[in-house]
Order: structure tokens, then C-alpha cells, then sequence
């Protein structure tokens, strides 16, 4: 597919590739059940989001200061959509004393729990399965929350067929909707909310729509376009903080 192809590429067109390459990830013959990145090795279970095959979370750490040496900006962290864990613990490994991953996906919570146990950093990371923050504790706030989204717009009629497409599809921005009203309220005074987004895979018109619904202020903070290689040829990552307006 060529760039120009790409960008005149509709939501509806990249929801229906989206999920022939959601399924390819799981099922490939060459998927490990482990796998080396930052000079670390983490453990892969079956139906989580893989980040060697697509470089978003690269790229989220790098927004987030964790390619660098040095310690971590925040004393706490929420991160949405944990997956193997690999922020959750890089960040605790920076120094983040106290770090909760949320996952929707039960396989997703376990790689987690293996990966803060591989790396030693059970006792400041806690996995949580939980859809959203309907599974964390009501005192519990954050000085930071972060979600690298699953901002490939869907139908609002879509059924999810496994776990794994959780990490890339979200019905109607539904998961963005309860995202953007409810995440404020989960944050330290003077904390931050970070919502990591692609505006070339995902509908950045649709998430405006859906910050003016929630009365939410979105404002891009850190963007970045690289040769992506894998479901697009050019791809745009936006950090987006999302606030309450003044």
C-alpha cells in the first residue's frame, strides 16, 4: 500500500484490515512466547498485544521519558491497556513507586503480574483486571494516567471475537467516551492524564466530536511521524493531554 493509498484511507477501510491483522498477530507460526527489547526479556502469553510486531509502544515510551536514563517524571502511574506490562515495569524499573496496569484482557493482566516478577518489580507494580476503571479501588488516585488507546474506530454493532482485538478496536469510541468523563476525577491534584493516539490509524475528528460531548479540552503535547513498516507505510502518534476546561 502506498502513502497516498494510506491516506486516503477511510476508518471503515483500516476497521476491516485492522481485524485480518489483529488475528495474523495471534496466530503467525513465529510468535514467541518470549521476546528481547531494551536490552530486556519479557514473556509473551497467547492473545496480548505483541510490541515487537507494531511500534507503538516504542514510541510511548519515548513520550513518556523512558528511553533515557534517569527517573521516571511521576511517583505514581496509572497505565490503561497494560498488556505484557513492558511500561508498567520500564516505568517502575525508572524509579515509579507505585504503578497499576488495568487491562481488559484477563491474559493481558496475567503477563503483567509475569513480567513485574521477572524484572523485580512485583512489589510496585499491581496488575488489575478491569474494564476501564471499573476494577480499581475508589480512594486510589494517580499523579499520572496513561493509555496507548485502542483508537481504531469500529461500529458501534461490533462484537469482539477474541481478547486480542481489545487492544486495537474500540466500538463506536465508546472506551474513549468513558475515558475522557472519568479520568479526571482519578488523578492527584495537579495530575496528568495522557492519551496516547494515532491520527493517521485513528478517527482524530471523532475523538474532538467525542471531547466536546464529555466537555473535555484536548491538547497535543508531543506528536511524532515515523516510517511505520507494519500495518501503514506513515504513521502520526500524538500525546494528548486531557483536562477539564479551566
Amino acid at each position: 500500500m502506498s502513502q497516498t493509498e494510506t491516506q486516503t484511507e477511510t476508518p471503515e477501510d483500516y476497521y476491516r484490515r485492522t481485524l485480518t491483522l489483529s488475528g495474523n498477530d495471534v496466530t503467525r507460526e513465529d510468535r514467541p512466547e518470549t521476546f528481547t527489547l531494551y536490552d530486556r526479556e519479557w514473556d509473551l502469553l497467547g492473545e496480548v498485544f505483541a510490541p515487537i510486531y507494531r511500534p507503538s509502544t516504542n514510541v510511548s515510551l519515548d513520550f513518556l521519558g523512558l528511553l533515557e536514563p534517569g527517573r521516571f517524571g511521576w511517583d505514581s502511574m496509572l497505565e490503561m491497556g497494560s498488556g505484557t506490562g513492558l511500561i508498567c515495569v520500564t516505568a517502575a524499573l525508572a524509579g515509579c513507586g507505585r504503578v497499576v496496569g488495568a487491562d481488559i484482557n484477563p491474559h493481558a493482566v496475567e503477563n503483567t503480574r509475569l513480567n513485574a516478577a521477572r524484572h523485580g518489580v512485583d512489589d510496585r507494580v499491581r496488575a488489575v483486571h478491569s474494564d476501564l476503571f471499573d476494577g480499581l479501588d475508589e480512594s486510589e488516585r494517580f499523579d499520572v494516567i496513561f493509555w496507548n488507546s485502542n483508537y481504531i474506530w469500529a461500529p458501534e454493532d461490533h462484537r469482539f471475537e477474541s481478547p486480542h482485538e481489545h487492544a486495537f478496536l474500540d466500538p463506536g469510541y465508546e472506551a474513549h467516551r468513558r475515558f475522557l468523563r472519568e479520568a479526571p476525577r482519578w488523578t492527584t491534584e495537579g495530575g496528568s492524564v495522557l492519551l496516547f493516539f494515532s491520527s493517521t490509524k485513528g478517527d482524530l475528528p471523532g475523538l474532538y466530536r467525542v471531547a466536546e460531548e464529555t466537555n473535555r479540552d484536548l491538547k497535543v503535547i508531543r506528536r511524532e511521524t515515523i516510517e511505520d513498516g507494519t500495518d501503514m507505510a506513515v504513521s502520526e502518534y500524538l500525546l494528548i493531554e486531557v483536562s477539564e476546561p479551566s
